[in-house]
């Protein structure tokens, strides 16, 4: 069925047909559900190429790879969310277009991409604490959402984020609570601006409970299982080890009990972990009772919401910056348990 019988069947002009199924906001409500009803249900799927014609737009959405990050982004968790956005593309008749560029590469990208006038808009992925793409953006003049914040600037451009401070303010608070005073954070690479936040959310409740932050227990790097297992077994060779350990990824969290096994350390009684766990699709947190106390922020919503920030941006230029701060949920798993009585030193093996 193409644009002009599906308009026929409903009774409607190709025109409000068009707008309708592209979300114009002059369209009511009524009639955008009908028409969304009618072409589901007829099949109707709307070609993107003569879409882009009839709108002036080229119905793609570019996401943006800094090659610097891409070991950090190429993960379960950045699958997780480019399925998210896809869903929501898909469903607008728009299509994604994936570019991986080396740092130095990554101005050049940006302005050829404007010059082409391939894409209608631009996920940013993996904002830094001092990142030059917020003034390029501008510049450009292209729409674009940032997956986080550029550093302290939040004024100004559209983003989504996690509120990372305020969670692992929470996860340490917890951990403390439970007795623990030797905490161990294993971070993200921390000139990414959501490995600041948490390093500062940890920080923060340490002060709060006057506990002196100790180097040797704070690491950051790439968030792999491998690295979690290093970091770990770096952690277990102090002279005071943790009791607790608080990581930033649900992949590093999978090293870290590697290494807990290696170290005939059982979760929950000897050492307690918490997970940063973004409900992945590959790696199930779940059970009648989760197998790590985690804190909960589905990744795949994360691109569901980007993406229909981005698409409202295209559709209404005019909107003021659109800005999100989610809170993650807290779920107490198998994983953590009040500190050993007896703090395990590198001695005991």
């Amino acid at each position: 069925m193409n644009l002009r019988e599906l308009s026929r069947v409903l009774g409607l002009s190709q025109t409000t047909v068009s707008r309708a199924l592209n979300g114009y906001p002059e369209v009511n409500a009524a009639t955008r559900e009908r028409v969304q009803a009618a072409a589901r249900l007829h099949n109707y799927s709307p070609n993107t190429r003569a879409k882009g014609l009839a709108t002036g737009r080229s119905m793609a959405i570019a996401h943006v790879i800094p090659v610097s990050s891409h070991h950090e982004m190429m993960n379960p968790v950045f699958a997780d969310f480019i399925a998210g956005a896809g869903e929501t593309y898909a469903r607008h008749g728009y299509e994604m277009m994936l570019s991986v560029t080396a740092g130095r590469e990554e101005a050049k990208l940006y302005r050829d991409i404007r010059a082409r006038n391939s894409v209608d808009g631009i996920i940013v992925h993996a904002p830094r604490l001092n990142d030059g793409r917020h003034a390029l953006l501008d510049e450009l003049g292209l729409p674009y959402v940032v997956h986080g914040r550029f550093g302290d600037g939040t004024e100004g451009y559209n983003w989504l984020d996690m509120n990372n401070r305020r969670a692992f303010a929470r996860a340490t608070s917890f951990l403390i609570d439970l007795g623990h005073r030797r905490i161990a954070l294993i971070n993200g690479l921390e000139d990414m601006d959501f490995a600041a936040r948490r390093r500062g959310g940890y920080l923060s409740m340490l002060d709060q409970h006057s506990i002196a932050p100790d180097p040797a227990l704070m690491t950051s790097g790439e968030m792999t299982e491998f690295n979690g297992y290093d970091a770990a077994t770096a952690l277990f060779s102090l002279a005071a080890p943790p009791t607790a350990i608080l990581t930033s990824s649900m992949i590093t969290a999978m090293g870290v009990r590697r290494a807990c096994h290696d170290h005939g350390l059982r979760l929950g009684r000897d050492i307690s972990i918490i997970s940063h766990d973004d409900d992945l699709s590959y790696f199930r947190n779940s059970g009648a009772v989760p197998a790590f106390t985690s804190l909960l922020s589905p990744v795949r919503d994360h691109g569901r919401l980007v993406a229909e920030m981005l698409l409202r941006v295209i559709r209404e230029p005019s909107c003021a910056p659109l800005t999100q701060l989610l809170e993650a949920e807290f779920h107490v798993g198998l994983s953590t348990g009040p500190a050993p009585l007896t703090l395990r030193t590198a001695t005991q093996g």
